[in-house]
């Protein structure tokens, strides 16, 4: 490799004109993918169009899960002294459940970390590992010969450069220019997220609990198919948010803004806030491998780029940092992955994602709403099993009723759909 960048990838460096491994995209699935590459002994490029920190629409909070992918990363000592998540406390009609993560092979503690801190923590690492950063560069487009992709068309500052490799993983985000541009196609049919996300002031930031509002009213008092959220960060603040379910044919037609300005003013007492909230951003994501053409003889496409989100909540960075690990995996064993790959997604994730989506594509309509949740908020074991399937933290391992009956709902779900999790 020639000319590459390190550490913070500063403008005036060259960008590389080739490497073993090219990772587009520094959020956590990229970061870590770069990471992974790096230890193996690859040379690594990792590349992205922002200069770090910088932010991301999200709710901020690790599951028990993401919390141990970051573990087993090699991210322990981050977290040491960031929160410690015991559950979710949830509300709804009336009734509140305070219902703790559920034992798991992934531990019974979550956290939340700003996602300006989390994802610049991660690409770190990926540097000290050895990817070469390249910060400020944007992959628009790539040149493919029989699959196989031979450059990526990269711009910085009004200039053109192409980089070669021998293997490529897109993990570009939400709306992946770059997997668009290989063929990756997102599809709205089945159920996907609109969010919008806030910072505030809270005299609860080192609270033990997520909050969760499963009942979420506009400001004119109508039920929508939503939900809110609020995150304490330890710092003196909390990630608020507001958050609905849409499909092609049910749109969210919510202007999120004022109803996240509706929502804080609902808890702000319950979580006493002592300031409005601000940095209101908010994003569109796609969910539950609604994306086809998410692989190539020698490109892969991970985390959001590859719509691996829960349906029911947009968690996602859990399986972003495994999809990273399962990509570099696949790099080293397999000479084409046009197959191998879509078919370790469906195998890892195409039951659970089927379920959800279904369930998902029900909470769209608003009717549905109170006639799940009133009597469900009510039910300490049902909760249970909401926060068990919302935090991502059922394995192939779990043999219970209620795992074998996810599991049975998500295989009928595949039978009938026309077009299952990633294909």
């Amino acid at each position: 490799m020639t000319s590459a960048t390190s550490g913070g990838g500063d403008s005036d460096r060259t960008i590389p004109d080739s490497a073993d491994l090219l990772v587009v995209g520094a959020g956590p699935a990229g970061s870590a993918a770069a990471a992974h590459a790096a230890l193996s002994g690859l040379d690594v490029v990792l590349l992205d169009s922002a200069r770090f920190p910088r932010d991301k629409t999200c709710g901020d909070g690790l599951t028990p899960r993401a919390r141990s992918a970051m573990h087993q990363l090699g991210l322990a000592a981050f977290l040491a002294d960031r929160p410690r998540i015991t559950g979710l406390e949830l509300n709804g009609w009336g009734a509140r459940q305070r219902v703790e993560w559920p034992d798991s092979p992934f531990g019974r503690y979550g956290s939340a970390v700003p996602r300006t801190e989390l994802d610049d923590a991660i690409r770190l690492f990926a540097v000290d590992q050895g990817a070469h950063m390249v910060e400020g560069a944007k992959a628009i487009d790539a040149e493919v010969t029989g699959g196989r992709l031979e450059s990526v068309t990269v711009t910085r500052g009004g200039e053109r450069s192409h980089i070669s490799a021998k293997s490529v993983i897109v993990a570009d985000g939400v709306r992946s220019v770059l997997g668009k541009s290989l063929g990756r196609t997102w599809h709205r049919d089945t159920a996907y997220g609109v969010a919008a996300r806030s910072y505030a002031a809270s005299d609860r930031s080192t609270d033990e609990w997520m909050g969760s509002h499963l009942e979420l009213h506009g400001t004119d008092g109508e039920l929508l198919p939503g939900y809110g959220w609020v995150f304490p960060l330890g710092d003196g603040t909390v990630n608020l948010g507001v958050g609905a379910l849409a499909t092609a044919k049910r749109p969210a037609a919510m202007a999120l803004r004022p109803v996240l300005e509706h929502y804080a003013r609902m808890v702000t007492d319950e979580w006493r806030l002592s300031a409005a909230p601000e940095r209101m951003v908010s994003a569109l994501l796609p969910m539950g491998g609604a994306v086809t053409g998410v692989a190539g003889v020698n490109w892969m496409l991970i985390g959001d780029a590859a719509a691996c989100v829960n349906p029911l909540n947009g968690e996602g960075i859990d399986y972003a940092l495994e999809t990273a690990e399962a990509a570099v995996a696949m790099v080293a064993a397999e000479s084409d992955f046009t197959r191998a790959w879509p078919a370790h997604l469906r195998n890892e994730y195409g039951q659970v994602f089927a379920a959800a989506r279904r369930a998902a594509g029900l909470l769209t309509m608003p009717q549905t709403v109170p006639v799940l949740g009133r009597p469900g908020i009510r039910s300490a074991a049902l909760m249970s099993a909401v926060v068990r399937v919302m935090g991502n933290l059922m394995t192939p391992d779990d043999t219970d009723l209620i795992a074998r009956a996810w599991r049975t709902a998500g295989s009928a779900a595949i039978r009938f759909e026309s077009r299952p999790p990633f294909t």
